[in-house]
């Protein structure tokens, strides 16, 4: 009885003794775990509070003003634009059933002064396909300047798409070619060995020449050149209403003396897509099924053409303020004294394209991405962050471009900060 009575008092203490072991190991995990859970509670709080001085450091000094003169083609449609687009009455324009495509064109058409036009999608269709329209056939050549866009800049889209050689006469500095040299590259039409000479291209206002606005005498002179051989003559007119508020005369003055006519609406004009080709009924025929054959039929179009619309009637004429603006830089460049960096020719500085000259040891790479750049000691200097972006255009020009986007106060930053590169490279 003693035996049994003592084996129970044993295993009894011996549960409880291995129940308080079991309890105090709990509390010790209990204790570890809470202990690590609240270390990773600071560290993720350390952690968020890092990260929001970051973020606030970041947006503080990484955030400058940005303003973009690289070129108008950077422009953002207006929300006028945008309401337009939205509540836009559409069709099928390849079945020639979009109201707001024919409305537009009946309206360009009219501006121009010519009997009809056509919506394409780019510029660059708009003169790849004229030019297939008037040199239909083959063995056929067009003389356009070495420095045109139609040139340089559509990837040989005449040659490649539709067989036509270009050759090219020397641009100007005004961005004329010379008549005599225009002339002279007028093919025999009784040798066998030469390709015809169909039409003369160019180019108003002309963009690697600067912005420069062809004259009214010069352009009759190309005219006559033109009917007195029989040929055709095209105006590259991307750009041609600021020609036309340079010259203070309406658009329909300057397209009178061409065959056909392009005209981009995604430069000055702030559209997001969408040129006109115009010209003569039979033309335009012609030039839709060439608008056809390079992919640039569009159904539902009528969403391009309306804000293209807008555009007519609010762009035009606030592209004075684009040439007044693009003006106002380049006189600030040239009245910095002491600057032996780059110049501007102020009587070239005609529309809104402006070409900064370079001749010393900085190049315009080295300077366009000095103006981009933002350091502390100018933050601290000038106040505020400034990124100016501009085009490195040739070894020895940069370019830039007045639009839409770029209003009086941008203006004074580029300046400031204009300024404030050439004073630190002078030092330097």
């Amino acid at each position: 009885m003693i035996m049994i009575l003592s084996k129970s008092f044993c295993t009894y203490y011996n549960i409880q003794f291995i129940y308080q072991a079991m309890s105090a190991m709990w509390r010790i995990i209990q204790g570890v775990f809470l202990g690590y859970h609240n270390l990773l509670l600071s560290q993720r709080a350390l952690t968020f509070t890092s990260a929001f001085k970051y973020q606030n450091r970041r947006s503080l000094t990484c955030s400058p003003c940005v303003v973009d003169l690289r070129s108008d083609t950077v422009t953002k449609p207006t929300e006028k634009m945008r309401e337009a687009m939205k509540n836009a009455v559409v069709g099928d324009d390849v079945y020639g059933e979009d109201p707001t495509v024919n409305k537009l064109q009946a309206v360009i058409s009219e501006m121009l002064g010519k009997e009809a036009a056509l919506l394409v999608p780019t510029c660059t269709m708009a003169n790849t396909a004229s030019v297939l329209v008037h040199c239909n056939g083959r063995f056929n050549e067009v003389i356009l300047g070495e420095d045109s866009h139609m040139y340089l800049y559509e990837v040989a889209g005449i040659a490649q798409l539709a067989g036509i050689q270009g050759c090219s006469v020397p641009n100007l500095p005004d961005g004329t070619m010379d008549l005599d040299k225009i002339e002279a590259k007028i093919r025999p039409l009784d040798d066998d060995h030469q390709p015809f000479t169909r039409a003369i291209c160019i180019e108003n206002t002309h963009n690697r020449c600067g912005g420069k606005v062809l004259p009214l005498d010069y352009i009759q002179k190309v005219q006559a050149l033109a009917q007195k051989y029989k040929l055709l003559l095209h105006l590259d007119g991307a750009r041609i209403f600021n020609a036309s508020v340079a010259l203070k005369v309406p658009v329909s003055e300057i397209a009178q003396y061409f065959d056909s006519v392009s005209v981009a609406f995604t430069k000055g004009l702030c559209c997001p897509v969408g040129s006109i080709i115009a010209g003569t009924h039979d033309f335009i025929n012609l030039a839709r099924r060439a608008r056809k054959a390079m992919g640039g039929g569009m159904r539902q179009a009528g969403v391009i053409a309306a804000p293209m619309l807008v555009a007519l009637e609010d762009m035009i004429p606030r592209l004075s303020e684009d040439h007044e603006r693009a003006f106002r830089i380049a006189k600030a460049v040239n009245t910095r004294l002491g600057n032996p960096i780059c110049r501007v020719d102020m009587d070239g500085v005609q529309s809104n394209i402006v070409m900064i000259q370079f001749d010393g040891d900085i190049t315009p790479s080295q300077f366009s991405q000095r103006l981009q750049k933002v350091t502390d000691k100018e933050r601290k200097s000038l106040g505020q962050s400034i990124s100016v972006l501009m085009s490195p255009y040739s070894p020895t020009t940069l370019r830039y471009v007045t639009h839409n986007n770029i209003n009086d106060s941008d203006v004074e930053k580029v300046i400031r900060k204009f300024y404030y590169v050439l004073e630190e490279m002078l030092i330097r």
